[in-house]
């Protein structure tokens, strides 16, 4: 459950809401359901997408520690 509150100005609430859906990853998965995906692309893709992950927290970590 997402709570903006507009207090008259709608832009900005457009814009904060838009950025929570961005975080929460909605607009990634709507642009990956767009079409099928082959399990064996999948497969490769979640693979990609953790080794990525796993080297920002290694970066982020040795960013800290030094």
């Amino acid at each position: 459950m997402i709570e903006i509150s507009v207090n008259g100005n709608l832009e900005k609430a457009m814009r904060v809401l838009k950025r929570k859906l961005i975080r929460e990853g909605v607009f990634k998965e709507l642009k990956s359901r767009r079409f099928y995906e082959k399990p064996s692309e999948k497969k490769k893709r979640k693979n990609k997408e953790s080794v990525k992950k796993r080297r920002k927290e290694v970066d982020r970590a040795k960013r800290f520690a030094a």
